[in-house]
């Protein structure tokens, strides 16, 4: 079909699915006048129906608000009528399945975990809904400890307050593996939204014991599982003056994270006030993403008015955190993911009594290689994974099954962070307590964190890092992140900028090719829009298109014998990017 065929259809389309919308019964009223509201512009019609939410390989995030292309209550109930299809086609035991709903604090989050659960029920599928919000990591957790066969969370995560989104997780409490999301995919595109999805009354639901309400039973059992991650649980006696300044930048790690704080004895935890109280609109933030310096603003300015030691921001759903830290001149600066990755690595392997390489350090492959140096150069095994830590879940699964090795540490350079095995995705909660400790434990010893990271830059070579994202909104911004991706996947321009290029790693095609194309290897990882380009110098840079936002992705890292030189290499490296993008504009694909 043409392009000009193509775009026809899709305004046909997209027509039809609006009216569609404006005439069913079962859409309600408000719905419809906010459609109504849009009544002849093509344009934003376009947007919101020229296609269905993509449901990818661990859930969907999308704009709140009427139509396909957006999240509201019919795609909840669509999404959560395919999961229910799929567990039961593919149950084993004949009792009542079972599935665990937590959401965070975003709009709507509280009445699409709601009408998710009352799905689930229709379908003769019991929902535990928390009784209220939670961190994504409890909700992993909480799938294992009450045996279930799935669980939903409510959440885009750190997008903007605009967006919100649906992840499932698996029976082992880790994000979705790509066979289930494919089989959920295939029963989400087979059901019809007006006459296939099945739900029922609240009420109904709860006297049938089909939806049951649980909250501080599981958070008790989890925060026991936190605390015995605890390295040195005397720390806290040892630095009484010791100060933290928290905030949880109006998400869901507030609870959980300060009744964690004060179990292990930290008892001057400072609150960020403005920043406490959940609110989907993120008020005080631009983003509410702890990698932004700016998320991080207000904390940094309570830690100078009351000299503390350090400061920790989660992100909405308390999965990620970020952590600004005092200099030797009491300065407060924020270290970077890599960075405070690194500085955890380090601190477990040294606090272990004993590594093998049966312990098992797990990392994304657009994470910084300090930490792997640093684990390796101790004994353990490294293991790279696919971007996203479902894929660190689904290698922590392979151990448990094998036995072959033992988690130790699983991080990405995006703030996630993991240790212990009864959670499986990264998680905010135990990654701000062994950081807290970890600064404690240094500061008793006349350390800071970047002291110990000057210490491990001179022993293993001066790392430095860095994100550029490229935001294109809308079905043109993703048709140009699809070109520009294609562009750098050409790998004679690449050759053309890049004289010193090692080899190159096409994750889409999964295979190592060298600069003459004399010699490919196999990649052992899964298919993924993902190419990496390694240069003699140490240095690499990888491009992605996000999954999760209109974004293209470009990750650098460069290494060096000091400071100004890794930095000097990735200003070098950062111009060249930018000269290939100019370059590739004029190449004709």
């Amino acid at each position: 079909m043409s392009t000009e065929g193509n775009r026809l259809l899709i305004k046909m389309n997209t027509i039809h699915g609006y009216q569609d919308w404006l005439n069913s019964s079962i859409i309600d009223i408000d719905t419809k006048k906010e459609l109504l509201r849009i009544k002849g512009n093509q344009k934003e019609i376009e947007d919101r129906f020229y296609k269905e939410l993509s449901f990818g390989t661990g859930g969907l995030r999308g704009i709140v608000g009427a139509g396909t292309n957006r999240l509201n209550i019919y795609t909840i109930r669509k999404i959560t009528q395919g999961l229910a299809n799929y567990i039961k086609k593919n149950q084993r035991e004949p009792e009542i399945q079972t599935v665990v709903i937590a959401y965070d604090c975003r709009h709507d989050s509280d009445t699409f975990a709601l009408e998710a659960a009352l799905v689930l029920a229709a379908n003769d599928i019991k929902a535990y809904l928390f009784d209220s919000l939670r961190p994504t990591p409890e909700l992993s957790y909480a799938v294992r400890h009450l045996k279930c066969s799935a669980g939903i969370v409510i959440t885009a995560s750190h997008n903007p307050p605009k967006y919100n989104g649906y992840k499932v997780y698996g029976s082992d409490g880790g994000q979705i593996t790509l066979n289930m999301a494919n089989g959920i995919i295939q029963e989400i595109g087979a059901i019809d939204l007006f006459s296939d999805v099945k739900t029922i009354d609240q009420q109904e639901a709860m006297d049938k014991n089909l939806l049951v309400y649980i909250g501080a039973k599981v958070d008790r059992s989890y925060l026991s599982e936190v605390v015995n991650l605890s390295f040195r649980k005397e720390i806290a006696k040892q630095v009484k003056d010791f100060r933290i300044v928290y905030t949880p930048l109006h998400g869901t790690g507030l609870m959980l994270i300060k009744k964690a704080l004060k179990i292990l004895g930290y008892r001057n935890v400072y609150l960020v006030k403005s920043q406490i109280n959940p609110d989907g609109n993120f008020p005080t933030v631009k983003s509410p993403n702890p990698e932004e310096r700016e998320a991080l603003a207000e904390g940094i300015k309570l830690a100078q008015n009351i000299d503390a030691d350090l400061v920790l921001g989660t992100d909405p759903d308390g999965d990620r955190v970020g952590i600004a830290a005092k200099t030797s001149r009491g300065i407060y600066q924020v270290l970077t993911g890599n960075q405070v990755g690194a500085l955890l690595t380090n601190y477990i392997v040294t606090s272990k009594k004993r590594i093998s390489s049966k312990d098992a350090v797990i990392k994304t492959i657009v994470t910084s290689d300090l930490g792997a140096k640093i684990a390796e150069s101790y004994g353990a095994t490294v293991f790279n994974t696919l971007t996203g830590f479902k894929f660190i879940g689904e290698k922590m699964k392979e151990f448990e099954e094998s036995q072959e090795y033992i988690f130790l540490f699983g991080y990405e350079e995006s703030y996630g962070y993991l240790a212990g095995t009864f959670v499986r995705d990264k998680d905010a909660v135990i990654a701000s307590i062994l950081i807290t400790e970890m600064t404690a434990y240094y500061q008793s010893i006349g350390m800071t964190l970047f002291d110990v990271l000057e210490k491990i830059y001179r022993e293993y070579g001066y790392y430095s890092d860095f994100l550029e994202s490229l935001t294109f909104n809308g079905k043109e911004g993703q048709e140009k992140i699809k070109e520009i991706y294609e562009k750098f996947r050409n790998k004679k321009t690449l050759l053309k900028i890049f004289h010193n290029l090692e080899c190159i790693e096409d994750y889409q095609s999964q295979v190592r090719i060298t600069p003459k194309f004399s010699k490919a290897e196999l990649i052992d990882l899964p298919k993924a829009e993902v190419i990496k380009v390694f240069l003699k110098d140490g240095s690499w840079f990888a491009v992605r298109p996000s999954g999760t936002e209109p974004k293209l992705k470009i990750y650098y890292s460069t290494i060096g014998n000091s400071s100004e030189k890794s930095k000097e290499i990735l200003d070098k490296l950062k111009q060249k990017i930018q000269r290939f993008l100019i370059n590739a504009e004029a190449t004709t694909f």
